[in-house]
Formats: C-alpha cells, sequence, structure tokens
C-alpha cells in the first residue's frame, strides 16, 4: 500500500477508528527504509498556554508531539513548550500568528477579545456537554467554521482536547444568592467571565499558573480552572474552600493552531499525521479526565472540601444575562451572529436527541446512586 494513498484516507473523524493502525504500519516501514521516501526532516516548536504540572491538559500537547513523532518515524518533531517559556499562556495565538512558532495548544475562548466568536471554539454558558461539542466540530460543521475564524490571524485550527464538565469555582466564602456576586474579584475568561461581568463581579483573566498565588494572597476571591483534578493540582483547596458546580463551560475543548504558512509548507503525509494526533489528544484527554477527576473528588470531599450549589436566582440570572450578551454580540458581529444560528440549531437538534437516548437513564441512575450514597 502506497503511503500516499493511506495517507489521504486519514480524516480528523476516522483517524482514531482507522488511522492509528495504518499509520502504525507505515512507522514499521519507514523504520525498516530509513528516509527512502525522501520526505524532509522537520522540527517544529509548539507553544502552550499551560504550565508542566497540570499533565493531563499539558499532555494533550504532548500527546500530538509524541504521536507525529512516531506516525514519521522521527521526520517530523515537534517540542513543546510550557506557558512562559516562549509566550505567556495567553498570547499563543499571536506567537503562532506572527510564526515565532510553528504551533500552539490553547483554548480558542482566550482570544474571545480579538474575536467573540472564538467562544464557540471551547464552550460558552449554558452549552454543550463533551460529547455534544465533539459532535458541533466533527460532525456540525463547527471546526470549519472555527477554522475559518483563525484563517484571519493566519492560523489553522484542530479540535485537540476536552477537559469534561468543568466546576464552577472556588470561593473564599459561600455565595449564598445574587447579591453576594457583587463586587466580588473573580478569575474566569471567555463569555462566561462577561456573563458574570454583567451580574456584578470584577472579573480577571489569569492564565493557570498565576491563579494559586492571586486566590492564596486575596488578590482575587474566586477562582475557576477545570475540574477537581487540575485545580488539586494548581493547589486551589488550600486557598479557598467553597466549591461550587458550573454552568459556563459544560464540554469545553482545546485547540491546536498552526501557522497556515508553516502548514502549507508541510507535506500531505505529516498534516495528516498532525490531524490524526489533535484527534487522538482530544480523545484521550477527555478519557483521562472522567476517570482522573472523580478520584480527586473523592480526595477533595475527605478533605473537608465544602460542596455548594448555586441559587436559583444566580442561574436565572445567569441564563438571562446570556440571552443579552448573545443578542449584543450577534448584533456587533456578523461572524458571531452567523456561527450563533447554527450553533442554536445545532444544539436544539442534539437536545431532542439526548432527551430520549440519554436523559432518562441517567436520571434514574443518578437517582438510584444519590439514594444510596
Amino acid at each position: 500500500m502506497q503511503r500516499r494513498q493511506l495517507l489521504r484516507t486519514s480524516g480528523q473523524a476516522l483517524a482514531a477508528a482507522a488511522g492509528a493502525g495504518a499509520l502504525s504500519a507505515c512507522t514499521i516501514r519507514r523504520a525498516e527504509t530509513g528516509r527512502s521516501s525522501g520526505l524532509p526532516q522537520v522540527r517544529w516548536r509548539m507553544a502552550t498556554s499551560w504550565p508542566v504540572s497540570l499533565d493531563t491538559i499539558y499532555g494533550g500537547a504532548e500527546t500530538i508531539c509524541e504521536q507525529v513523532k512516531v506516525m514519521s518515524g522521527g521526520g517530523f518533531t515537534i517540542e513543546p513548550f510550557a506557558a512562559g517559556e516562549i509566550v505567556p499562556g495567553l498570547e499563543v495565538l499571536d506567537a503562532v500568528q506572527a510564526g515565532s512558532v510553528e504551533c500552539g495548544h490553547t483554548a480558542s475562548y482566550y482570544y474571545v477579545g480579538k474575536n467573540p466568536a472564538f467562544a464557540f471554539g471551547t464552550a460558552v454558558p449554558f452549552g454543550l456537554t463533551a460529547q455534544q461539542q465533539n459532535a458541533w466540530l466533527y460532525q456540525g460543521g463547527g471546526n470549519e467554521a472555527m477554522d475559518a475564524l483563525f484563517a484571519d490571524f493566519g492560523a489553522k485550527s484542530f479540535p485537540a482536547g476536552n477537559t469534561g464538565g468543568q466546576l464552577g469555582g472556588w470561593f473564599k466564602r459561600p455565595v449564598d444568592n445574587l447579591a453576594s456576586l457583587k463586587g466580588l474579584k473573580m478569575r474566569i475568561p471567555g463569555l462566561g467571565g462577561k456573563v458574570m461581568a454583567s451580574l456584578g463581579v470584577n472579573v480577571q483573566v489569569l492564565p493557570g499558573g498565576e491563579i494559586y498565588l492571586a486566590l492564596e494572597r486575596g488578590a482575587i476571591d474566586a477562582a475557576e480552572f477545570t475540574g477537581p483534578y487540575d485545580d488539586e493540582k494548581l493547589g486551589l483547596p488550600k486557598a479557598a474552600k467553597y466549591y461550587y458546580p458550573g454552568w459556563w463551560e459544560p464540554g469545553p475543548s482545546l485547540t491546536a493552531l498552526v501557522n497556515r504558512s508553516a502548514w502549507d509548507k508541510l507535506p500531505e503525509e505529516y498534516q495528516a499525521m498532525f490531524s490524526t494526533a489533535c484527534y487522538q489528544a482530544n480523545m484521550g484527554m477527555l478519557s483521562k479526565y472522567e476517570q482522573r477527576n472523580s478520584e480527586a473528588l473523592l480526595r477533595l470531599r475527605r478533605q473537608g472540601i465544602k460542596l455548594e450549589a448555586y441559587s436559583n436566582d444566580i442561574l436565572e440570572a445567569a441564563k438571562e444575562a446570556t440571552g443579552v450578551l448573545f443578542a449584543d454580540l450577534a448584533a456587533d458581529d456578523a461572524n458571531f451572529r452567523d456561527l450563533l444560528e447554527r450553533w442554536r440549531l445545532f444544539q436544539k437538534e442534539t437536545l431532542n436527541w439526548n432527551r430520549i437516548n440519554e436523559l432518562p437513564l441517567a436520571t434514574f441512575n443518578t437517582s438510584i446512586e444519590g439514594a444510596a450514597g
């Protein structure tokens, strides 16, 4: 089987199922034949938005780099760098756009200041679960839409991780009602941060590695990051004791960005390998978080962390504010308006299906577990 014919068949959606075994065979063949294929040696650098200590989310970047190296037999290698080693964690898109690095691993909603529609590449308040988000990106036209937006910044985008449903943050004191949010200083990015700001919160955006010190020293009163596993690694339970469920990131995706000029110079075989590696990172990360978060939550509960719930008046106000925010952004930005319409249609259709295929059993199982526990 010819390498070019084989790799042309691998796409993002089919890569994990059909491409992985075939590409492994190609790797063995490359090891036997050396560089006889004539493909060039390519060395890239990848800037990330994550500290190395967050082994699961940073591990998504490492997975891409490792798999590309294996599939290419060492012909195509990428070196990952933690946030701050090349550029700050919130400037990965800028580095990719400028060509300072060939690629990056980040969250697209960090860049809503450049284009608010970037939020749909990660998560929006009261939005999609992780499975729904993957369906939106891979089958619902979501990633094609995001790729078109990133083209304005000289970058290509690939889904490259998902943390699963995120929790709603650590607070130094309880937030019992809507009035409790007034003047609160909180680290929260994306459109969720804009909604919180409309409810009176003093919103700040900090990279993961800076959250603990800000919370511990009182520069902020509350912070959210991902979930129990990463939050524990960042030390957030040492700085605050009240832990809340979330509503702004029910299934957030992470994104690999590639400088378009660098991408166009890659052989088709290497392009296919990179796409496949991103798919592996996306699916593998979600599985790891599902297991690690459940284990970490048990540890945190044994430490006396107080699991709370947002009051109905907070949730209702947040839902209303989300609608207002979407309407304002749609009125001001044609890209956002177009993407919002398509996204809402997808959400409506998938929720109608999930009400039938998942919700009844999930509700039953949850009630039984709750009664037993």
